[in-house]
């Protein structure tokens, strides 16, 4: 029994030690640009706080700048030997009694190394309570890509989901737990929609004016605005989660392994080539119908919808409008309804993973 736990153990650290090396593999590449967008700088700063992940954007030398971070962790036993490793290759992570807590880009590697899933401080657009460790966590990673301002009141524009009619009073817990945090960097920090910020992002053409979207891994945001003022934002409670959740839930798959079809090989636009892509063709049909529905209503049921003098333009965004396909599906179901004001065209942002943290960027730069 002792020489089979020793190889078991011997194992385990062969696995953690792989998972060390390919995290390192994974991040030196972006180390330099996340160093860099990480020392002190004056210029206004666009953070997209989402679900899945966590932009940064800043410009740099007339270009803007991004740097990512998943919004995960796992949860490893602690040995000293793993957090020598830990340390050695400066993965994020500490410790929390017996437990070393990975989280960022790291979280996701060691969840497929050690085939289990990574934990989530965000659900649905907002703090996820039920992970004691969410408020930490989501403080380490803004601390990893967003460093202290050099100049005390230096603009910094955040995202958060439009509200929705179960959660409104959480957004403004989750709001201010976010801004406090960023204040205390010595940011004036400010929210903003992320619909919105798709809009300031994309339309700038069209003076601003359209419906803006992000889908993302915990919902669906949405913002018609006019002349850059918003008038009606809302959210749906679906995105990439629960995509990923129902295939995993009726086939079988591991969610990892649901996700990574998902984000490398699905096409809307070709026929399903097993019961995993065919559940996937499934829910994002139901996502999106959701999606047309809940626009159709929100704009039946305002009467401050402006007098457009010519057809609005809807702009596609987030991880979650990424597979091809999805512009052509989300065409399709919108035409079929009866909509209440005319659409000059729909198409998908020029970076789908990025149009909300440059379009945060781009409100704080007008407020700077």
């Amino acid at each position: 029994m002792t020489r089979r736990r020793q190889e078991k153990a011997g194992h385990r650290k062969k696995e953690i030690a792989a998972a060390a090396s390919k995290i390192l593999a994974h991040e030196s590449s972006s180390r330099g640009s996340a160093q860099k967008s990480a020392r002190l700088d004056t210029n206004p700063v666009g953070v997209d706080i989402g679900t899945s992940k966590i932009v940064f954007a800043q410009k740099k030398h007339g270009n803007v700048a991004f740097t990512s971070q998943l919004n995960a962790f796992i949860s490893v036993e602690y040995s000293k030997f793993t957090e020598s490793i830990l340390n050695q290759n400066r993965i994020n992570h500490y410790r929390m009694d017996e437990s070393l807590i990975v989280y960022g880009d790291g979280a996701e590697v060691f969840a497929n190394m050690l085939n289990t899933e990574t934990g989530r401080p965000m659900r649905h657009g907002l703090l996820n309570p039920r992970e004691s460790k969410a408020i930490e966590i989501i403080k380490g990673i803004l601390d990893d890509i967003v460093a202290p301002a050099a100049k005390r009141g230096t603009q910094l524009c955040f995202s958060i989901p439009g509200a929705h009619k179960e959660a409104e009073s959480d957004i403004i817990y989750h709001e201010t737990i976010l801004r406090r945090h960023l204040s205390n960097k010595g940011y004036n920090a400010r929210s903003i929609n992320e619909g919105l910020a798709v809009i300031f992002s994309e339309l700038e053409k069209d003076n601003f004016t359209g419906i803006g979207i992000s889908a993302g891994g915990g919902m669906c945001n949405v913002c018609l605005a006019f002349l850059s003022v918003p008038v009606i934002t809302f959210s749906i409670r679906k995105g990439g989660d629960y995509i990923d959740d129902a295939v995993a839930s009726v086939t079988g798959e591991v969610n990892t392994r649901v996700r990574a079809i998902k984000e490398r090989e699905l096409d809307l636009t070709e026929e399903p080539r097993n019961d995993v892509e065919d559940a996937l063709h499934i829910y994002y049909d139901d996502l999106i119908v959701t999606l047309v529905k809940g626009l159709k209503e929100s704009l039946a049921q305002t009467s401050k919808i402006p007098d457009f003098d010519k057809p609005v333009p809807i702009v596609l965004s987030g991880g979650s409008a990424k597979p091809e396909g999805f512009e052509h599906r989300f065409e399709m179901y919108l035409n079929k309804e009866d909509f209440p004001i005319d659409i000059s065209e729909i198409r998908t942002a020029s970076d789908p993973l990025y149009a909300t943290a440059k379009g945060a960027l781009i409100a704080a730069m007008f407020e700077g």
